[in-house]
């Protein structure tokens, strides 16, 4: 139930962070928002590190640089997949990879679910296709190309899920931090490269912080949900992340839900229930 409720908070917390992301995004090159919320996110991660500790063994540096490293091929390939679109057709196959992927792990190495566990996890999948899918141009086909691409977000995303997972349980926040100064140092060489492309507009200063200070909560809270429960119900239940950027899109800016997406979070909600049983 703790590891349940940690990555439900990261669901949400991830959620709300690419809302904001989203937002800042807006105002200016989503590089220009990466260089805010890349250092707000390392230094929030910094000041736990006197709460929770930090071992820096060889594997903690080894799995944190690799989730780095995923970390920023990930926000690459994502952001690449949505300029192509049609985006309600490749958010939910991103959102279904990241969660797919480490569901395999988890059940490769020994993970064993309930009879509500076997019903619950696919309606989960489930919902995070029907959350994350957004309304209209059903009928424009995604290139090969943005398939692909869509795929290699979904899959680097899971990836770097898994990567933290697999670091050591007695690293502390060590993988987090080692993480998000690897990803943040490759993200800002990208920014550095393409200084001429950014444009000249201030990005959201506010917003891109704080979608960095939420990318880390939600970074902490599936850690802390992978120490303490399954990964394959973890993975899935952080992939309802798209749950929150619509509730939130919703009430902030009085977007309409659509019926596909109110199915979705009624079955995530059902998904849930059955997960908490197991």
């Amino acid at each position: 139930m703790i590891a349940l409720l940690l990555a439900l908070g990261s669901s949400l917390a991830y959620g709300c962070a690419d809302f904001f992301g989203g937002l800042g995004a807006r105002k200016a090159h989503v590089l220009r928002t990466v260089m805010i919320a890349a250092p707000a996110s390392l230094a929030v991660e910094l000041l736990l590190w006197p709460f929770l500790g930090a071992s820096f063994s060889t594997g903690a540096l080894a799995w944190g640089a690799a989730s780095g490293v995923a970390s920023a091929a990930a926000f690459a390939l994502l952001y690449r997949t949505l300029a192509i679109g049609p985006m309600n057709v490749l958010s939910p196959l991103t959102a279904l990879v990241s969660a797919m992927l480490p569901v395999g792990v988890g059940l490769l190495q020994g993970e064993h679910l309930g009879v509500a566990g076997l019903i619950g996890l696919p309606l989960a999948l489930v919902a995070v296709v029907l959350v994350s899918a957004g309304h209209g141009a059903g009928s424009v086909r995604p290139s090969r190309t943005a398939l692909l691409l869509a795929f290699g977000a979904g899959a680097a995303i899971a990836l770097q899920l898994v990567f933290l997972h697999e670091a050591p349980s007695d690293s502390g926040v060590a993988p987090l931090i080692v993480g998000r100064a690897v990803s943040s140092a490759v993200t800002l060489a990208a920014a550095g490269l393409m200084y001429r492309k950014l444009g000249s507009e201030r990005p959201a200063y506010a917003m891109s912080a704080a979608a960095g200070v939420l990318d880390s909560v939600a970074n902490l809270l599936f850690l802390l949900a992978a120490r303490s429960g399954d990964l394959a119900v973890v993975a899935v239940i952080t992939a309802l992340y798209p749950a929150g950027t619509v509730l939130l899109a919703r009430s902030v800016l009085a977007e309409r839900i659509h019926r596909g997406q109110l199915v979705g979070l009624g079955t995530a909600a059902v998904a849930v229930g059955l997960l908490a049983l197991t």
